[in-house]
């Protein structure tokens, strides 16, 4: 019995998700639609599909990347809910060193650009960090809060000093096409920005595990009050993950200006950072499985579109099995068998007990 009850807490997300999905096939058969033929259309051409496949690596980059931008601060008990705004910023510093700094050597511009997002987006979290750590104002407010801010600073620049003359809609001149960056799937859109978000995830993982950083991290994360006794300095710590979420987040952002936009537009993230929320939630923070997530994620984004012309259901219906899903993902992280008053009983009846 107790074996059973762990393994379904383990997989608590994945039953989240399939209830998610069979709520969502309730709502399609009251639409009148066939759920099954509905969900073939949607992961067959989001997954198995060339060019539906391209189209989901093309959201994946910048979810995953969202979701490592959450996931690595909660590792120290922070919550990032402001990867939106990081993105956003990202996108302006990226844009700024492709559109003014003088021309060089197209590699070096190129990492410059990218490493220049990722500065905007470091920056903008660390504003959140700084004053949790030494103010106790709430990041999740904060943050929260600098999403608008630093969408509205990029739309002022993308409609004003940046906007390209006689443009009809906000937004800058194109980047150089040297800076674009290079594609894995031709003639799709899919970037190479995929492959270092995985790299990253991965890098991430051992970093937290096998360094010190990932040590101190984690050690801030559990208990801060043993951090300071083991002598690693907390608000410095505080500080430091949260803007390595950002930067995380602003290299999302440098990737949609270099792989997808080429230009700095205004409103151009959909809300990838709000999806990295929830990615972040459904991967447990767990840097290895946030790419699983994104993935998932990624496909019932670019799927809806194909599912709404096979099958002839909405392409409303995906936001509402997104919405399902963070709420299953949400109250499966509030429930703790080991901890309930039903497994309680069980102990306190001698017919379980803990391994």
């Amino acid at each position: 019995m107790a074996r059973a009850m762990q393994l379904l807490y383990a997989t608590k997300t994945v039953w989240a998700v399939i209830l998610a999905l069979l709520v969502g096939s309730i709502l399609m058969l009251m639409a009148g639609a066939n759920p099954i033929a509905a969900y073939r259309s949607l992961f067959g051409e989001a997954f198995f599909d060339y060019y539906g496949f391209g189209a989901t690596l093309v959201k994946f980059s910048p979810i995953l990347l969202a979701g490592l931008a959450v996931a690595v601060p909660l590792k120290a008990g922070l919550f990032n809910v402001g990867a939106e705004g990081q993105i956003y910023m990202g996108a302006l510093f990226c844009a700024i060193a492709a559109l003014y700094l003088p021309e060089m050597y197209w590699p070096l511009h190129l990492l410059i650009c990218a490493l220049a997002g990722a500065l905007g987006g470091a920056f903008w979290a660390a504003i959140a960090g700084y004053l949790k750590a030494y103010r106790g104002i709430n990041e999740v407010i904060v943050t929260l809060l600098l999403n608008y801010v630093g969408i509205n600073i990029v739309s002022y620049a993308a409609g004003g000093p940046m906007m390209e003359e006689g443009a009809p809609y906000p937004y800058s001149a194109e980047i150089p096409a040297s800076l674009f960056l290079p594609h894995i799937m031709s003639p799709t859109d899919a970037h190479i920005g995929a492959i270092i978000g995985v790299l990253l995830a991965i890098v991430l993982a051992l970093a937290l595990k096998y360094t010190t950083f990932g040590f101190a991290v984690t050690t801030v994360g559990s208990n801060p009050q043993a951090a300071r006794y083991a002598g690693i300095w907390v608000q410095r710590q505080m500080v430091a993950t949260m803007a390595l979420g950002g930067a995380l987040a602003g290299l999302a952002g440098a990737f949609e200006i270099l792989g997808v936009k080429y230009r700095l537009f205004h409103m151009f993230s959909p809300g990838y950072g709000f999806d990295g929320i929830v990615v972040a939630f459904m991967a447990a923070a767990n840097p290895i499985l946030v790419p699983v997530a994104a993935l998932f994620f990624s496909g019932l984004r670019s799927g809806a579109q194909f599912m709404q012309r096979a099958s002839g259901v909405d392409s409303t219906v995906v936001d509402a099995i997104q919405g399902l899903v963070v709420i299953f993902v949400a109250a499966s992280l509030a429930i703790k068998f080991s901890d309930s008053r039903w497994a309680g009983s069980w102990r306190s009846a001698g017919r379980w007990k803990r391994p």
